[in-house]
């Protein structure tokens, strides 16, 4: 199957007070810029599809990547799902979905999902028995639907869910095949969980710096 991923960068950004997009992380790079690197040890750049809100300008990014804006904004991350699926339908089958704040996220732990997904590490993870179409991390009650992975064939779910105004991600999570994997089980790969790290508000994103050695 081939992989593509989604990167959602079009949020109000409230409560860090700033587009988190354009945040500086290390020298000469930002956050987006740094989230995409990542996400293409894994992904080719030119199955990447970068989804910004209409009219935000974006840091230089690979010429190869796609950038789709939100159709209607402020609506959460299914419309930004919804609309990244949409510009990667035919070039990928199976999507890695990410915000843009998420520095220290791990190679490996997209690696993983993508491998459950596909069907090649599910021993004693997985019991379903028919094909999978999402798999997202869950911590108690918690979802992590921006550290997940999406058939593209979900896209039809996505939009009856926001034709209906149902926007909350766990409505596509019932309507799907869905996996969810405790997030315990993915610490063998990613001890800390730092794939699950946002950057939501000033002192997250300080301590992210302080862990990647740039504070």
């Amino acid at each position: 199957m081939e992989r593509g991923a989604v990167i959602l960068c079009g949020g109000q950004s409230t409560r860090m007070g700033r587009d988190k997009a354009t945040l500086p992380f290390g020298p000469g790079e930002v956050m987006l810029q740094r989230v995409v690197r990542i996400v293409s040890e894994v992904v080719e750049p030119s199955r990447i599809v970068v989804v910004a809100a209409e009219g935000q300008e974006l840091p230089a990014l690979p010429r190869e990547l796609t950038v789709a804006r939100d159709q209607r904004p402020e609506r959460g991350p299914l419309e930004g799902l919804a609309a990244g699926l949409s510009a990667i339908t035919g070039r990928a089958d199976i999507v890695y979905a990410t915000s843009c704040d998420v520095p220290l996220l791990v190679p490996a732990f997209i690696k993983r999902l993508f491998d459950l997904i596909s069907g090649s590490s599910q021993t004693d993870i997985c019991n379903l028995k028919s094909e999978i179409e999402i798999v997202v991390p869950r911590d108690g009650k918690f979802h992590h639907p921006l550290a997940a992975v999406y058939r593209t064939s979900v896209l039809p779910a996505i939009e009856a869910l926001l034709a209906a105004d149902r926007l909350r991600p766990v409505f596509l999570f019932e309507e799907c095949r869905t996996l969810e994997v405790a997030v315990d089980k993915l610490r063998d790969i990613d001890p800390e969980l730092h794939s699950l790290m946002n950057c939501n508000r000033p002192e997250d994103y300080e301590a992210s710096l302080k862990l990647a050695g740039l504070a």
